[in-house]
């Protein structure tokens, strides 16, 4: 769908400069700072793996000498190498014997020792960044092999708690005719500073990112894959205080899709919002490079506040979302913005309020692979209501042009969904999606109708918005409680001190890569 609204191009244009005049200062914050958590993850992309007895990870133990050492404001890498060098070992022993405290972190080095490591360091991150190609490359050959089903792709979520299940549900679920599937966290991973070992088998409503059940769904959902003939995507969460090394682990494994919002965190986990900028950044430019697809929550502020009050911080969210996104050096194909159909459904006009926004987020992003999320904040559990809602849902999506429609659950608030639920969810958006394929390019809502006039009214108030944004300060805003009703203080919430001033002689050669440099 593209220019159905009559939308006013100049403001438009407004709207994403002032996006980029409020990510700005973030963005410097982001460059001269690190964390804990992006030290971890380049620990893991340089082959730091495993834990000790009990279930710490060794990047953990790494990162943490190093900090009691006072030598984090460096980065890990300067001491790994420098480390590896004085023991006449290779980095994967160096690190090793540095978390195990078998040996010395070294706190200050000769410049020729520097010069060394430096040298050391960046002919790793070459094969870091090889490899991470190489995972992409394998996706695009299963990709040109299998092909890609039709958009809008159908995207179900598994969170058994146990990957074993997972996978039982999982492989059901592509052969009813899911395009990608999205295994939830298990409750509360999002505020662990270290990310579990393993295949796991006993999460709260969900199941733990590890980088051992990233690769077993992989394999599972490869394997369905060459079964049906067409290629399944994967999608986890790189989000909370290990975003950093989730990305990396993602990366390594090959999932196509991950949550990764730039506000998320904050809003919802009162994660620190300096924390979560500069770990989100680090986040997307593995993604970029990864060939991942970021799904990002905006759905999210609307189960906190109201959907027709608050539709315009859903806009102004996506465009910077957008900015955030594009300065990571993600492309638009890779920029999956997120909103949802949750406007209550006593009020007077929903259904074309709800068509209003969705093809509003559309014409603003057109190519960008929209996720568009079912209603939850209105399901009462009364299953026949709750089934009419997501087949209008299904309809928006169809009428409107989302690329990805995420199942709703008829069970939505009652259950965690057994089989059958899902069963009648796949049935419920394939009827939708195939007894309305022609209808899009029918839809030419009237001028001044109250569609377009609807999306006039948002897109004008999300420039508002974004005025006060650009004016105060985005992190200022963000204290206030812009988004989802839900004060936020810059200098509040967990994870804050994980947060490291870089100094002159900080290295790390992964990300100078990431971001198109030739270490």
């Amino acid at each position: 769908m593209t220019a159905l609204l009559h939308l006013d191009p100049g403001l438009v244009d407004e709207a994403r400069e002032l996006a980029a005049a409020a990510v700005a200062p973030v963005r410097d914050l982001c460059a001269a700072h690190t964390t804990v958590s992006i030290e971890r993850a380049l620990a893991r992309l340089y082959g730091l793996t495993g834990a000790d007895t009990e279930g710490i990870p060794w990047v953990n133990h790494l990162v943490d000498k190093v900090a009691a050492a006072g030598a984090l404001d460096h980065g890990v890498t300067l001491p790994i190498f420098v480390a590896a060098a004085r023991a006449g070992t290779d980095p994967a022993g160096a690190m090793r014997g540095l978390a195990d405290g078998s040996l010395r972190v070294p706190s200050d080095w000769s410049d020729y020792e520097r010069r060394t490591a430096t040298d050391e360091a960046r002919g790793a991150a070459r094969d870091v960044v090889e490899l991470l190609d190489r995972r992409r490359s394998e996706r695009d050959e299963l990709l040109d092999r299998l092909g890609d089903p039709p958009k809008p792709w159908i995207y179900l979520i598994v969170a058994t708690g146990d990957i074993d299940e997972d996978v039982v549900q999982a492989q059901a679920a592509a052969r009813q005719g899911a395009d990608i599937i999205a295994v939830i966290r298990s409750t509360g991973q999002s505020l662990l500073e270290h990310v579990p070992e393993g295949e796991t088998h006993e999460g709260f409503a969900g199941t733990y990112a590890t980088q051992a059940n990233f690769a077993r769904m992989r394999r599972a959902l490869d394997e369905v894959s060459e079964e049906l003939g067409r290629y399944v995507r994967l999608t986890n969460y790189a989000s909370g205080l290990c975003m950093p090394e989730i990305a990396a682990m993602a990366g390594l494994e090959r999932l196509d899709m991950m949550l990764n919002d730039c506000l998320y965190g904050i809003i919802f986990r009162d994660i620190n919002p300096r924390r979560t900028f500069i770990d989100q950044y680090f986040s997307r430019r593995v993604h970029a490079r990864a060939g991942i697809v970021i799904n990002t929550g905006e759905d999210n502020y609307l189960t906190t506040a109201d959907a027709v009050e608050a539709a315009h911080t859903v806009i102004a969210s996506q465009l910077l979302n957008e900015r955030f996104a594009l300065d990571t050096r993600l492309q638009p194909w890779q920029i999956g913005l997120g909103h949802a159909f949750e406007i209550d459904p006593a009020y007077p006009d929903q259904v074309t309020l709800e068509v209003a926004h969705a093809a509003l987020v559309r014409e603003l992003f057109p190519g960008y692979p929209l996720k568009y999320m079912p209603p939850t904040k209105h399901m009462t559990g009364d299953v026949f209501t709750g089934y009419l809602l997501d087949g209008f849902f299904n309809l928006v999506g169809v009428l409107t042009g989302q690329s990805i429609i995420l199942v709703g659950m008829l069970t939505e608030g009652v259950q965690t969904p057994w089989l059958s639920d899902r069963s009648l969810a796949l049935k419920n958006v394939r009827y939708v999606r195939d007894a309305t394929r022609g209808l899009a390019a029918e839809f030419r809502p009237a001028k001044d109708g109250p569609v377009a006039e609807r999306a006039h009214q948002v897109l004008g108030d999300a420039v508002t918005l974004l005025h006060q944004l650009a004016d105060e300060g985005l992190l200022r805003a963000i204290g206030e409680g812009v988004f989802g009703n839900t004060p936020r203080p810059e200098d509040g919430g967990r994870g804050l001190e994980g947060v490291i001033a870089k100094t002159d002689t900080y290295l790390d050669p992964v990300t100078e890569l990431l971001e198109g440099g030739t270490a």
